[in-house]
């Protein structure tokens, strides 16, 4: 599948919303309700665009993945689990359009945030992941982020994971 790889720009804010709602939706009716059960308007995109690069996954025009890559800590982190490090960058709001999961395009993703950090002079990615059927967490530690703890918050099971670069 070819696939193009870019920063996303204000005028993807309406599909990137989309895409995380669809990906929200698919994931509740897989699952049921849980932590993962939202719809994302235009405007949380936009502001996600103004405090983290947004790095989209393109399928000819269509958007089809995309993550977010930020230098601030989200809440839900607790830094003590991870390796110390000068700079990390948090990976979130990873998305990829359910009807293209499990073709790569996770993947490809994940080694555009790594030409990112790098290029960032990034140390180390971190991110969270659910801990429950509906997370990610096999994805990520198959694709190299080694698990360094688990938590809860608000009362949602989190597992971290970080890759250091």
């Amino acid at each position: 599948m070819r696939l193009s790889f870019s920063i996303a720009a204000e005028p993807d804010a309406t599909a990137l919303a989309a895409l995380h709602t669809e990906v929200s939706q698919n994931l509740t009716d897989h699952y049921g309700r849980g932590p993962w059960t939202a719809v994302t308007r235009e405007k949380g995109v936009l502001f996600g665009m103004r405090h983290s690069t947004v790095l989209v996954a393109r399928r000819g025009t269509r958007i089809v993945g995309t993550l977010h890559l930020a230098t601030k800590k989200p809440c839900a982190v607790d830094v003590s689990y991870f390796t110390p490090v000068k700079t990390a960058l948090y990976l979130t709001h990873m998305a990829v359009t359910p009807a293209l999961q499990r073709q790569g395009i996770g993947q490809r993703l994940l080694e555009q945030a790594t030409k990112h950090a790098r290029a960032f002079s990034a140390n180390a990615i971190r991110l969270d992941a659910f801990d429950a059927e509906a997370g990610a967490g096999g994805f990520y530690a198959k694709s190299g982020y080694r698990e360094v703890g688990h938590t809860t918050y608000r009362k949602a099971p989190l597992i971290y994971y970080e890759l250091l670069l």
